[in-house]
């Protein structure tokens, strides 16, 4: 005896899980955005504070020392920033396509340069810069 596969309850059942599970991956994936958005933030702000802070520094004491930490400082918080605003239009556009593919029902994969790296190079290149720029000359 063959079973009908349209009256299955099994089959209605799998295509609600099948959705439910496409909805909470959408959800998590709307999370894992926000947690970049708020680094890229923390990163841009940060940027802003060192500078405010040397050249608050720079404004008190005028000595060679203080106001070379203060261009170093400057150069610093000029790339955290560029690293915040990159690092959130990388993730908008990964959000963006990884949601385009979860809609067409495509399989979604894990990159092989995934954006963690990218920007964990991007930092540790900006803490070498750093050290040069804030050794003598």
């Amino acid at each position: 005896m063959a079973e009908n596969p349209e009256g299955d309850v099994r089959t209605a059942l799998a295509g609600e899980r099948t959705n439910f599970a496409k909805f909470r991956t959408s959800l998590a994936l709307d999370r894992t955005t926000l947690a970049w958005i708020r680094t890229a933030l923390t990163f841009a702000s940060f940027g802003f504070g060192m500078v405010g802070f040397f050249r608050s520094m720079e404004q008190a004491t005028h000595s060679a020392q203080v106001v070379r930490l203060h261009q170093a400082a400057i150069h610093m918080g000029i790339a955290l920033v560029i690293i915040g605003m990159v690092s959130t239009i990388l993730v908008a556009f990964s959000h963006w396509m990884t949601l385009h593919r979860l809609r067409r029902g495509e399989e979604l994969s894990v990159t092989q340069w995934p954006l963690t790296i990218t920007i964990a190079l991007l930092t540790a290149v900006l803490g070498l810069y750093a050290l040069w720029s804030m050794s003598d000359p």
